[in-house]
């Protein structure tokens, strides 16, 4: 049976046309976190369509995780939401920089995919289609640091094939980038394997943290990375109270 094709945006309604074209922009980057998106009005102007029409869009895009719907104050692209989480989404880049130490990153292997021919993407990340895998190495002060290894959802990072991550981590530019609702870490340790011993510098069979992480924009998921560190050279370090 052939697949039907996907709606022309003139055939689509018109609320979800105005959702599809918004969520576009901010998938690609040319509207960023925190940014202000046109009033309910200039939207109005712009797809010539009721106030009712645009509310159920802009409502559809907050309820994605997409949005953030403030009174009297506008609506903006949402921010990552970390204060929830007791582990955020740290910036490996910034954290060595913060403690003084130069970082380096060095991009070791990618390739394009589908979770259809990878059994291991489509357990990490669902049947999502298209994918990214990456393999790069963390440094500090030129020694290494972290093994990373990440699959990335390229459904639902357009272009992001084409970005030059040989001196650029992954994961910095998914946070100033694409946004994401909800957020797990998983925390362990393993003993380094022959490849992971020789890319960090340590002996086959070493101790290591590993730092798992899954990301997901509503029910969609983003990327999958799994870090692997030098046993001693980092640190998780989780501050919190009661609730009141």
């Amino acid at each position: 049976m052939t697949a039907a094709a996907d709606p022309s945006p003139s055939a689509l309604p018109m609320h979800e046309r105005i959702r599809q074209e918004i969520e576009g922009r901010i998938l690609a980057g040319d509207l960023r976190p925190g940014e202000r998106i046109p009033s309910e009005l200039e939207l109005m102007a712009h797809y010539g369509c009721a106030r009712m029409t645009v509310n159920k869009a802009l409502s559809r895009l907050a309820a994605s995780g997409l949005l953030d719907r403030r009174k009297r104050a506008g609506t903006f692209v949402a921010r990552p939401r970390t204060v929830s989480m007791v582990l955020d989404i740290p910036d490996l880049a910034q954290e060595v920089q913060g403690r003084g130490q130069a970082y380096g990153f060095r991009l070791l292997s990618r390739s394009l995919g589908d979770t259809a021919s990878d059994a291991e993407a489509a357990a990490e990340l669902g049947p999502v289609g298209p994918i990214l895998r990456l393999s790069g190495l963390h440094l500090a002060d030129g020694a290494p640091l972290a093994l990373e290894e990440r699959v990335i959802n390229l459904a639902l990072v357009p272009g992001m094939a084409e970005v030059d991550f040989t001196t650029d981590p992954p994961g910095g530019w998914l946070l100033r980038h694409i946004p994401w609702t909800e957020a797990e870490n998983r925390i362990g340790a393993v003993s380094a394997s022959r490849d992971q011993a020789r890319a960090l510098g340590v002996a086959a069979g070493a101790a290591c943290l590993v730092v798992a992480r899954h990301t997901w924009r509503g029910a969609d998921s983003v990327t999958f990375v799994r870090q692997t560190f030098v046993a001693g050279a980092y640190e998780l370090v989780a501050r919190f109270g009661p609730t009141r």
